[in-house]
């Protein structure tokens, strides 16, 4: 499931479809709508419909995985996961983003697994893994943010919805500038392979 366009220069991964989503056929339906845009406008974005056109929103599985024990949507399995990760390959090497906005747990152990919450939000990351300065060259840079979903108790602490107003912060110039600038290259699509390798340096 995605939404988007092909000349998109941002890109949105989520974790999975919910049920809301499976029905509506468009990412981020259910409850987490609302933070969700809420955060993108905070960052830059005149409303929700100019994000869905300026944003590619995508996510690591494909497919509803259905309901948990508990009730809430299961998490996808590492094998569902592995079984759609060709299709995000092919996203990534068909839209080259300048920025990835990696949007919960699973987008966060593609790009930048072992490392707590707390590490990845307020900061922005090139491909390898390396924390970049903002105002870096180097793309694509990816930008965690926590997932939206009122189900998460992380935002529930003073300090880490700090680390979300960072994050936020660092989001506007980037999606500032490439609102403003005309589309170009970035990178080739082998550095999406296995999440790893640094970005080519604009000139």
């Amino acid at each position: 499931m995605l939404s988007g366009h092909g000349d998109n220069r941002m890109m949105l991964i989520g974790q999975a479809p919910g049920g809301v989503e499976a029905v509506a056929r468009l990412p981020f339906q259910g409850r987490s709508r609302r933070v969700l845009f809420d955060w993108l406008m905070q960052a830059g974005f005149a409303s929700e419909a100019h994000a869905r056109r300026k944003v590619y929103m995508t996510s690591i599985t494909k497919c509803f995985p259905g309901k948990g024990t508990g009730g809430g949507d299961r998490r996808p399995s590492q094998a569902e996961v592995d079984l759609c990760r060709p299709h995000l390959d092919r996203q990534l090497a068909l839209i080259q983003p300048e920025l990835l906005m990696l949007v919960g747990g699973l987008a966060h152990q593609r790009f930048l697994p072992g490392r707590r919450l707390d590490a990845l939000v307020g900061r922005t990351f090139d491909l390898s893994g390396r924390e970049v300065g903002g105002r870096t060259s180097i793309r694509p840079l990816l930008l965690p943010l926590p997932h939206p979903s009122g189900a998460s108790r992380w935002l529930n602490d003073v300090e880490n919805r700090a680390l979300l107003d960072r994050a936020l912060r660092r989001l506007r110039p980037l999606v500032r500038q490439l609102l403003d600038q005309p589309i170009a290259d970035a990178y080739t699509s082998r550095q999406h392979a296995g999440g790893a390798g640094a970005g080519r340096r604009r000139t």
